[in-house]
């Protein structure tokens, strides 16, 4: 084994003869601060060490008994006592076979390194930094979490109607409340958000058996620009499906409490998702109010709905993309 790479190692100069090193006797307050020889040899005293032990026949390991360790460490490495060499073969010899080879030693000073490392390790003080209080947004559940390609950011609904934009690095950029004219804020339960890609909208669910239609394009706040009301059910999940070669056909299915999933599917989506009633055209941003009755019975030509019922009345947690 070769310590020429060994990090750990005292690479410095190393004490030489003149050093203040006990050399024999009673022992001094001043012993018991040097630090111990393991610790001080450096990579050209283990160069030396190494070249000790090497046979001249490589089929043969060299091994050394304390007398000769002591003596010819002296000499080879050319500082420290031979009573500090004597307590470093005391050290590696815990066979107590009375003799040491090269792999003995390098074992044993890869044990003390590690040691030396772990207690350095155990006694550095973590840099702990003040306490940072964050604002916290939502007061609730969030209900879902969404990602709009469109424009790189996350958006998140929680259980009370707080709807988040975060940006792609996760920073959290405004929050607008979403609220229904159907129930106070303090009784709003919203159940479930999904994203309207290909015509830029959002449709956001509430307990109060609705699902409203948001425009993410408006500047400010984001408007409602439709609400359908009268479901049968109170809506849990919502899932949005389009076609990518044609975007005016997309559908929005959603399963409720009753165990139904029910489907609306949108034949001319960037034209409209609904029809919009005569006197609404004065005023583009006027918000569509539609009943779900008027949706079963034809009326919307830009629409249609489809039902499936064979959950026997079990909720509706999840569902997946109802393909065209």
């Amino acid at each position: 084994m070769s310590y020429q790479n060994a990090p750990d190692l005292n690479t410095g100069p190393q004490p030489g003869p003149k050093s203040p090193r006990r050399t024999g006797g009673a022992t001094t307050d001043q012993d018991c601060c040097l630090p111990l020889l393991e610790h001080q040899l450096g990579v050209g005293d283990f160069l030396k060490i190494q070249s000790a032990f090497e046979p001249s026949d490589p089929c043969q390991a060299i091994c050394m008994s304390r007398e000769e360790f002591m003596q010819r460490m002296t000499e080879t490495v050319g500082w420290g006592t031979k009573q500090e060499y004597g307590e470093l073969f005391d050290k590696v010899d815990v066979a107590q076979d009375g003799f040491i080879n090269w792999d003995k030693l390098t074992s044993f000073m890869l044990f003390a390194l590690y040691e030396k490392d772990e207690r350095a390790k155990a006694t550095v003080v973590p840099a702990w930094k003040d306490f940072e209080f964050l604002p916290v947004k939502h007061k609730d559940t969030i209900q879902k979490v969404i990602f709009l390609k469109s424009s790189s950011r996350y958006l998140t609904i929680s259980k009370e109607g707080l709807l988040g934009v975060w940006g792609e690095n996760l920073k959290l950029q405004e929050t607008l409340p979403i609220s229904s004219d159907a129930t106070k804020l303090k009784h709003l339960w919203v159940t479930s958000l999904v994203s309207l890609e290909n015509v830029n909208k959002i449709a956001v669910a509430f307990t109060s058996k609705e699902i409203c239609f948001y425009d993410l394009l408006s500047k400010g706040e984001f408007p409602c620009q439709y609400k359908l009301q009268g479901l049968k059910g109170t809506p849990i999940c919502m899932e949005y499906w389009y076609d990518p070669l044609d975007a005016n056909k997309s559908v929005l299915s959603f399963g409720d409490i009753t165990g139904k999933v029910q489907a609306i599917v949108f034949t001319t989506a960037l034209i409209s998702l609904f029809e919009r009633p005569a006197s609404a055209h004065e005023d583009e941003e006027a918000m569509v109010t539609l009943s779900w009755e008027e949706l079963l019975s034809g009326y919307h030509k830009c629409c249609y709905t489809l039902q499936h019922n064979l959950h026997h009345g079990d909720w509706v947690r999840q569902g997946t993309e109802f393909e065209w």
